[in-house]
This record gives structure tokens, sequence and C-alpha cells, in this order.
């Protein structure tokens, strides 16, 4: 397959391209040029994509099976490349978000779950939901039902740059009594970002359109689990102490953001790690086991090191001296 990637340098576009080469795709990239150098084998357009008449440029005369679109931010770019690329391209797959449906998410919910207004033609950055509403709806501009809209829920895996699962194998690597929120057996629901670049290539292949929950089932994992292959990987026997959700709405402390993946199941968060992925599983969507997971993300960090933070975005997790005064240690 001859595929464009919109991106490819970071995270889920990187999963993109890697896993693109393996299955021997002819793979090009469009970008700014400024993340990484792009992987041997690729063919790598530098172009500025919020710039109209560049990006005509860098696309004149060429013609590819399908596209892959990994933007965030406002939707004007998406609708750029989608005018651009309709008529160059058989098939447009969009990474999205469970973030485009209203607030608080149902829990069960599936992908008709009232959305949030968006703005194809907004050109300032704006919420997230609203900007991936916005390019969803550019890309159903341009290429209708035939558009993927793969809308993930939590992204974790090797090259994450959002810093969740990172920050809890980093905190695991320092040892000690780390603390654990709620309790081991809640539920958690992710997508590991190169079984969704699998699936979408896969979807491109059969030229797979519509909106889908792209995220593990209910029952994949928990947050034991979890926590328990990160203390494992690290090696450093560190003691997980699990606290009750009292005692953390009582400290101050921020579900998602100070506790990075974790959400309390209540009314508020309840629908976060519980979507109905029923039609993206039956399309064939698979996910690995979580031990790969956190053990490949581990791997990452070690031979890598620790990402560039994403532009904009505040930094995640649980500040050491609050951890020390919930589980009661010396501040």
């Amino acid at each position: 397959m001859r595929l464009l990637v919109l991106g490819g340098t970071r995270f889920v576009g990187r999963a993109v391209v890697e896993t693109a080469l393996a299955r021997g795709d002819q793979v090009t990239t469009l970008n700014r040029g400024v993340s990484r150098a792009p992987a041997a084998d690729v063919e790598h357009i530098v172009a500025d994509r919020t710039d109209l008449e560049a990006l005509r440029a860098a696309v004149r005369g060429r013609e590819w099976d399908a596209v892959i679109d990994t933007w965030s931010g406002a939707p004007l770019p998406i609708r750029y490349a989608v005018r651009l690329l309709a008529g160059r391209t058989g098939h447009y797959g969009y990474v999205s978000s469970r973030s485009v449906h209203r607030w608080p998410m149902p829990p069960g919910a599936d992908e008709n779950a009232p959305l949030v207004e968006g703005d194809p033609d907004q050109a300032v950055e704006q919420e997230y939901g609203p900007a991936k509403r916005g390019g969803e709806l550019a890309v159903l501009e341009g290429f209708g039902e035939g558009a993927l809209l793969a809308r993930a829920g939590l992204v974790l895996g090797p090259y994450e740059n959002v810093g969740r699962l990172p920050w809890w194998l980093r905190r695991a690597e320092r040892g000690g009594r780390m603390l654990a929120p709620g309790t081991p057996g809640r539920p958690i629901q992710y997508i590991d970002a190169r079984d969704m670049a699998a699936w979408m290539l896969s979807a491109a292949d059969r030229g797979l359109g519509g909106a889908f929950n792209v995220v593990s089932r209910l029952g994949h994992t928990t947050m034991g689990e979890l926590l328990e292959m990160v203390v494992k990987v690290t090696g450093s026997g560190a003691e997980l102490v699990w606290v009750a959700l009292e005692v953390i709405e009582q400290a101050g402390i921020a579900p998602w953001m100070d506790l990075p993946i974790w959400v309390p199941d209540d009314a508020e968060y309840g629908g976060v790690h519980t979507a109905d992925v029923s039609a993206a599983h039956r399309a064939g969507l698979t996910c690995r086991p979580v031990a790969e997971t956190v053990a490949d993300t581990w791997a990452w960090l070690q031979s890598e090191g620790d990402p560039e933070p994403v532009p904009g975005r505040s930094p995640l997790g649980l500040d050491p001296a609050k951890e020390r005064e919930v589980l009661g240690e010396p501040t």
C-alpha cells in the first residue's frame, strides 16, 4: 500500500510508520521536520500543513492509496489536507478521540453517545474535544461515510509523549512505598498505539469507514495489574500502598492529572473506562497484553530516555511531598 502519514514522528504517528514499514507498505510522511529524523526507507516531505499553499505544493501531482492523519490541534489544517487530498487517495483515516463525546461520558457509551460541537474552520487552538470534533467534521466533509474516525481512548505504549505510563514507571523506579489509588480491581481501558496503528492500517486495506471507539474491551486489565507490572519491570521493589478514594479526595489529589490513567468510578468519571467497543472489535481490533505494553514502554524509556513533553500540556504526576503526606511518611 502507498501510505501517506500526516505527522509520523511522535507517539501514534511513529507507531503507524513503524507498523506500516513492517508490513511492507510504501510510506511517505509529511511534517515540518522538526521533531526527529525520518525512519529509514521512508520518503519524507517537509511542509507546514498550517500553510495552505505550502501543503498544496507538497502534494501536487502525488497520489496515495491511503492517508492516516495524526494531527492534534485546531481543525483548519485538517480541512486543508482533506480538500487537497480528496481525489488523491482512496481512504482517509483520522486519529480522533472519545473526547468528542459530551462530558461526562455515560457508562457503557458507544459511538452514538451525544457529541460536542465542533467547527472545521476553527484556526485557533481550543479545547481538545471540540478541536477533535471539528477535525472529524472536516474529514467527513471530504470523504463522507468512507472516512475512518478512530476515536481513541487512553493511548499508551512506547513513544508516549503525554507521560502517563512513563510517569508511573519513573515513580516505581524510585522505589519505596508507592501510593496506588482506589482498589486494585478497578478496570481500565486503553489502547496500545501499535495496536491502533495495526488496526487502522488493516482498515485502510479493507476500505473500512465510520466512527469507532478504539480501546480495549472492559476487563482487558485492571489498575492493579498495570501497577504490579510497572513495579516488576523496573525491578525497584516498590511497595504498592492502596489508598481509599475518600483519602485521595480529602488530600486534594486530582484523578487523571496527579494520578495518570486512574479515575474513580463515580458520576463524573464512570464512563472513562467503560466504553462500548464492540464495533471496533467486530471490525478486527485486537489488543496485546498489558504486560507487553508496560515492558516495551520501559525498554523504550531505557533506550531513548524521557520524551520531550507535549507543548501546552500541563505536567502530570503526584508531587512527592504530597504522596509522603498521604502515606504518613516524613516530608
